[in-house]
């Protein structure tokens, strides 16, 4: 465990943090004018701000396009939606989103809010993308929304006014929580009785209750607007469900209109109305009122039993009578208020919701039985809370030692997400009631964690699913960075699970069995910590993490995972399914190896961004407009014939939301520059103008790549001197060049590493020019050298093809002197990036299409053919999968054609000496290579 901070330490931490402030007061305004989160020292180097960088016309802007349309067009009252009804708001009449955001989704809804949090990112990056004002505007709505519910939960419930059958009425929104408690003596010990509302019910729940008298669940009387045949049902009992005397409705009630449904008991008769019908009579209901003396829970809306759903619509009138009405007298209700009618009202009780406001309703009976709205979690939520459901979850988390997303679903992850929206919000639309709302939403975090004892907090964090918290250290320290208040450092420390963290940082490989995404943002969040505490454990841990993933369970388009979870260390073919790369893995991971760069600038990082970025995150996204629906990948399978699923799991899920994220953000890390910047770094080749305001020049790409190879870098402005590092990606052969004005720049590029172009100062219209020719090569699975996934430059290529068993691929038969294995395919016209081989079409995986695909491929390469002429030998496989051919070509790129032939030669020879091949097969072998002919 760490050692807790110091007092010492913790003052040295703010000190810091006031010396480079992240947010600035306008003298007597009381709000932020510059919102940033200041850069740690420890960065060697530094990112650019999304503003500064503006994405030009290409793959990644026709992607965005579509999100931002997205953005633009989908109800964010359906986002407030579960927000406004869990704070007893109005909702304005949205509807929820649903799935993972509806009470009737995966897990009741339990993540509800999450989604919320990712929108209001993907709109402030959107902002500080384009500056396009439909997306500030609606993050300030949101955002005062948001104030809203806040204020609403930390009072009382207060009266929801709605037209009501003759007046008002309250309206108990669904996933409000909220019910209508009344005396306990409201029922007076009477032997006859009447009880009598008006509802219109909202929402179709099996038994949820109109009324509901009782102790507990063996003694109580109640009304449910639907039983489990979805018909109304009347029952009293003093024995529980089995000893019900009952009355069963022939109908379900409408939604969304008034009906009328009273109860009569008398004479040992029950009777039970709808809209002035008798619909059932009981004859023999023998137990009335005065068998069930007094009753402590009296409600209307409320089960006294636990997992009932509190019902969601509105009451009218609602009324007690100590006799039983008679048919003429109900009717008599069905035409106005009780007042007016032949019954009167209610000598019991009488509620007609009348009042306009407040949190109480007066009693018309005479008896003065005032009744109280009240929520099922009990009193006003705590100082800074904001969520879209009660503190609930987060309190029976501390108690829980295994997961269960049916009750606990993640509530520190949802958390997470509004904070990270609301810190967005802030940072790019200057918004101070976001940070007012963050803020809080920490102090309230810490006044509930800091109380735990560090075991309790351990086992949380260890719990599957419901102890997952996301990237919540991260954004904790971002705020932090940028209020200098000591609580919320320490709030941060409180979620460091040791055993992972201490696994990690001895660089022992624990992954195996555990969730991937509940882990690959912990060490964002650590690599955060290390930068405001100096830790060297939380660096250590989160770089040998990262090697634990990449490559060793890592899949050839940058995804990690199977149904969720990690395998064992370099099992890859044997994981391949339907479930694999969980869109949300790649996304952290980028971000992982974003930060990690900031500290080493090992190319690696960014070789695996752009990996992930151009395949994975790219292909996630379907190439198709749509306001409702992100169209975002949850999984993609990587079996066989996979079609991707665009629209999963119902909707609203984790995946969507980073999506969302992802498509607005592409530009993050094109570029970076040295901490004292005395260097550039272009790390992406994409069409992206940077505004480099601090050197006061500019930085345009002009390209198409990945769909051209290379880039032109055109410097405006002047005077400024710095040197520029492009990096050279590790798939990079021969051939990588740059040229400043025309000239070449010498050096030699390495593959896997930056070409440094030296320091100068820059002149306005300089032009770098960088040409990186492409070659197609195979990845093989770390656990199957025969499975294989094909690369054009930085391209993933998948097989569009229905089969479902992999599809047998031979690449030598035309390769290159060169190596490069392109020549065996042949180009689609008119359609970049496409080729056929043998019958299937190989096309981008960045694509976001819906046809059946095969990212991986079985190799086989059953005979010698070079240059596309058969030798008749067949080709030989050592005892390690190795053959004749991947040893020959092993040896690529040949200068000529006679490097080649010699290569075959030598390999030949070795392979004959070894008894692998005949002499004789090895001379048709060497004539086909001297005889054929290659490309280049």
């Amino acid at each position: 465990m760490a050692p807790p901070l110091s007092r010492r330490f913790l003052l040295q931490s703010v000190l810091l943090t006031v010396a480079a402030p992240g947010v600035s007061v306008a003298a007597g305004s009381g709000r932020a004018v510059a919102a940033t989160v200041p850069t740690p020292p420890a960065w060697s180097v530094r990112p650019f701000e999304l503003k500064d960088v503006t994405l030009g016309q290409g793959l990644f802007a026709e992607k965005r396009r579509l999100m931002l349309d997205h953005g633009r067009g989908y109800d964010v009252d359906r986002l407030l939606q579960v927000f406004r009804a869990n704070a007893g708001l109005s909702t304005k009449g949205a509807v929820a989103p649903g799935g993972w955001e509806g009470l009737d989704g995966e897990a009741n809804g339990n993540l509800r809010g999450h989604y919320t949090g990712h929108f209001l990112t993907m709109l402030a990056q959107a902002y500080a993308s384009t500056k396009d004002t439909v997306y500030s505007d609606r993050i300030r709505y949101m955002i005062g929304a948001l104030a809203e519910v806040r204020e609403a939960l930390r009072t009382g419930p207060r009266m929801l006014a709605v037209p009501g059958q003759f007046g008002t009425a309250q309206e108990n929104v669904r996933g409000s929580y909220q019910y209508v408690d009344l005396p306990n003596n409201v029922l007076g010990g009477a032997s006859a009785i009447t009880l009598s509302a008006w509802v219109k019910p909202t929402h179709h729940a099996d038994w949820a209750r109109i009324f509901d008298f009782g102790d507990n669940t063996t003694r109580y009387l109640y009304l449910a607007a639907r039983n489990a045949s979805g018909v109304p049902r009347f029952a009293i009992t003093t024995n529980g469900p089995g000893g019900e005397q009952g009355l069963n409705g022939t109908a379900a009630l409408p939604l969304d209109r008034w009906s009328h449904l009273a109860v009569t008991i008398g004479g040992g008769t029950g009777t039970l109305y709808v809209n002035g019908t008798a619909v059932t009579r009981n004859t023999a209901m023998s137990l009335t009122p005065a068998a069930l003396g007094t009753l402590a829970n009296n409600w209307l809306g409320r089960s006294n039993f636990r997992t009932d759903p509190v019902f969601a619509g509105a009451f009218d009138e609602f009324n007690v009578w100590s006799r039983a009405l008679t048919a003429a007298e109900i009717t008599s209700l069905q035409g106005g208020r009780a007042a007016d009618s032949s019954a009167g009202r209610g000598d019991l009780a009488s509620y007609d919701f009348f009042e306009t406001g407040g949190g109480t309703f007066a009693d018309g009976s005479g008896r003065g039985l005032t009744a109280t709205l009240r929520r099922t979690w009990g009193a006003p939520s705590h100082d800074g809370f904001l969520a879209a459901y009660p503190e609930t979850q987060f309190i029976e988390l501390e108690s829980m030692t295994s997961g269960d997303y049916t009750r606990v679903w993640a509530p520190y992850y949802t958390a997470h997400k509004i904070l990270r929206g609301l810190l967005d919000a802030y940072l790019h639309v200057d918004d101070a009631r976001a940070l007012d709302l963050a803020s809080g939403l920490c102090d309230w975090m810490y006044s509930r964690l800091s109380k735990l004892p560090d075991a309790t907090l351990q086992r949380m964090w260890g719990i599957f699913s419901s102890g997952e918290y996301g990237g919540l250290v991260e954004a904790i320290v971002d705020l932090y960075a940028i209020t200098g208040k000591a609580d919320h450092l320490a709030l941060a420390k409180l979620f460091d699970l040791d055993k992972l963290i201490d696994a990690c940082a001895a660089n022992t490989d624990t992954l195996d069995g555990l969730h991937a995404n509940q882990h690959i943002p912990i060490f964002t969040g650590l690599v955060r910590l290390h930068d405001v505490t100096g830790e060297a454990r939380y660096l250590s841990a989160a770089k040998n993490f990262w090697g634990m993933v990449i490559p060793q369970r890592m899949y050839g388009i940058g995804g990690t995972s199977t149904a969720e979870f990690w395998k064992a260390r370099g099992a890859v073919a044997g994981t391949i399914s339907d479930t694999n790369a969980e869109t949300c893995c790649a996304y952290n991971l980028l971000k992982l190896s974003r930060i990690l760069f900031f500290h080493e600038q090992d190319p690696r990082y960014m070789d695996y961004y752009e990996r992930a970025l151009l395949n994975q995150v790219l292909g996630s996204k379907q190439d198709k407009a749509d306001a409702e629906k992100p169209l975002v990948t949850y999984f993609i399978g990587l079996k066989p014939g996979h079609v991707r699923d665009y629209t999963p799991k119902q909707g609203t899920t984790c995946c969507e939301g980073t999506g969302m994220e992802s498509a607005t953000k592409y530009q993050d890390s094109v570029y970076f520059a040295r901490a004292d910047g005395s260097a550039l770094y272009v790390n992406l080749y994409s069409a992206a103008t940077l505004d480099w305001s601090a050197k006061g020049v500019t930085i345009a790409q002009s390209t198409d790549y990945p769909r051209e190879q290379g880039t032109t870098i055109t410097v405006g402005g002047g005077g400024a001197a710095f040197a520029m590092r492009l990096r050279v990606p590790s798939w990079a052969g021969a051939g990588f060049r740059v040229t400043v004005n025309g000239s070449a720049v010498g050096g030699t590029p390495d593959p896997g590493s930056y070409f440094t172009i030296p320091s100068r100062t820059w002149s306005d219209g300089d032009v770098v020019r960088v040409s990186i020719p492409f070659r197609l090569r195979t990845e093989k699975a770390l656990d199957d050298p025969s499975l294989q996934t094909l690369f054009y430059g930085p391209v993933n290529l998948v097989g569009r093809n229905s089969a479902t068993s992999y599809l047998p691929v031979g690449l030598y038969r035309n390769a290159g002197l060169s190596g490069d294995l392109l020549p065996s395919l042949t180009p689609v016209s008119g359609k970049a990036l496409h080729y056929t081989l043998d019958g299937t079409e190989f096309a981008p995986f960045h694509e976001g299409s819906e046809d059946p695909t095969h990212a991986y491929v079985r190799r086989t390469e059953p005979k010698v053919v070079l240059g596309g002429t058969d030798s008749g030998v067949a080709n030989p496989v050592n005892s390690d999968g190795t053959s004749l051919l991947d040893e020959i070509w092993a040896g690529a790129p040949f200068a000529d054609k006679g490097a080649l032939v010699a290569r075959v030669q030598s390999t030949v020879t070795s392979w004959v000496s070894a008894g692998r091949l005949s002499q004789a097969d090895g001379e048709r072998v060497v004539t086909t290579a001297r005889n054929a002919t290659y490309a280049a």
